[in-house]
């Protein structure tokens, strides 16, 4: 058994590593530990809402989870990776073919230069924060970004790392149809995080 894979209950469904008290198949991924602990999904969900989806003079809530999708992919994250591609694909005008895209490769990917400058910024900051060099901060400004959209890249980055951790570590549940993760999209485009 890979040591990575969260362990299987008795009819193969399978378990997160604590007793989130909750059917699992109902509230997959993150939602099994916010409902498990209330007092901690407020503020989790509070930064959610700040970061991908309240107004901002530049980066579009799509753009924003982007780059929340494209960290989780590289933190192997499958469910946080999942849901953050839906809901960037629900808010591109190229929906889901340019997230696979981005997903797969930002450099071939169709966005302009200075999105692709701030991913390689949250790339660099999903390995270590250190890795944040004035070079890529450089290319970034090079490429038309404000000191705000680098702060945000850089938090936005930072914040799914511990969210893709919060899954990953309790082993929840991930689910493999796609119809999942669509309509997770529909319900926060139209309610946002704090509401969901």
């Amino acid at each position: 058994m890979d040591r990575h894979a969260p362990p299987c209950g008795r009819d193969g469904d399978v378990i997160a590593h604590i007793d989130l008290g909750i059917d699992e198949r109902a509230h997959p991924g993150i939602r099994g530990p916010m409902r498990f602990r209330p007092e901690t999904a407020k503020p989790l969900n509070a930064l959610a809402e700040a970061l991908l989806r309240a107004p901002h003079p530049t980066l579009t809530p799509g753009e924003r989870e982007l780059i929340a999708a494209y960290v989780s992919g590289l933190n192997e994250c499958r469910f946080c990776c999942a849901t953050h591609a839906a809901f960037a694909a629900a808010q591109l005008p190229s929906g889901m073919p340019l997230v696979d895209r981005v997903l797969r490769d930002p450099v071939d990917a169709e966005v302009g230069d200075k999105l692709r400058a701030l991913l390689r910024i949250a790339e660099a900051v999903r390995r270590s924060g250190r890795d944040v060099t004035a070079e890529l901060v450089a290319a970034a400004r090079e490429a038309g970004a404000t000191d705000l959209e680098i702060h945000d890249t850089v938090l936005i980055a930072a914040a799914f790392c511990m969210y893709n951790r919060y899954v990953d570590g309790l082993g929840t549940l991930v689910p493999d149809d796609p119809v999942v993760y669509e309509k997770a999209a529909e319900r926060i485009v139209r309610h946002g995080y704090v509401e969901s």
